[in-house]
């Protein structure tokens, strides 16, 4: 983090915040995003970078979590009030590009049991993958409520073919401590993904959904 300046970093949480919670107030909770500008990177050329990292406090609280289960965790996934599916649900499926395209938009994250993952690619195709929303495996030693959080709480940085990332952190119901502390691991942990390392961020921003952008780096 020794190229961010920490009172740097802690004026944009504070002016995201004020811009979020006091100047214009929305009906609803938003993100706030890591916008990421890199730089001396060649994305025909250069090895892709992907990886994902667990932040302290839960960026997403509100992700939508489907249980891909087995009978032990379909009944699991009821008693907490989760949706969840069986292999038989998703044989109906049929293989059916469309459908398993809809299924993969309707929730953002999978869970699924040891016994299932397995039979993932046989019975639905690439679909989930392609999506990027391969599921989660989950053991019957799991706490599934933790597993989830776990899910809510972990990020991923992917390089695609431009030279531009974006990144939920959190949230403006968080606290600046909370913030900064999301930011810290998460530009640490891109920053060890990159070739060469700094010298290939370009520019850091801090943005929340419908707020101004502000300069981190």
């Amino acid at each position: 983090m020794s190229k961010i300046n920490r009172d740097v970093l802690r004026e944009c949480v504070e002016a995201v915040l004020k811009g979020s919670l006091t100047d214009k107030k929305r009906n609803f909770q938003e993100s706030v995003e890591l916008q990421i500008a890199l730089k001396n990177y060649d994305p025909q050329r250069d090895k892709r970078f992907s990886g994902t990292v667990k932040l302290k406090h839960i960026p997403k609280p509100k992700i939508k979590c489907c249980i891909l289960g087995d009978v032990q965790h379909m009944d699991e996934a009821k008693a907490n009030g989760l949706p969840s599916m069986s292999a038989d649900d998703l044989k109906k499926l049929n293989k059916d590009k469309k459908l398993v395209k809809k299924l993969a938009k309707k929730y953002d994250a999978f869970l699924a049991s040891d016994s299932i993952i397995r039979q993932i690619p046989r019975i639905l195709g690439p679909g989930l993958n392609k999506a990027g929303k391969f599921p989660t495996p989950l053991t019957h030693s799991d706490n599934m409520m933790a597993k989830i959080d776990e899910v809510r709480s972990t990020i991923k940085f992917q390089m695609k073919k431009v030279l531009c990332l974006a990144v939920g952190i959190g949230h403006v119901g968080m606290t600046e401590d909370q913030l900064y502390s999301n930011i810290t691991l998460s530009v640490n942990f891109l920053v060890s993904l990159l070739k060469k390392g700094w010298q290939n961020v370009r520019a850091l921003y801090l943005k929340s959904s419908m707020g101004k952008v502000q300069r981190l780096y």
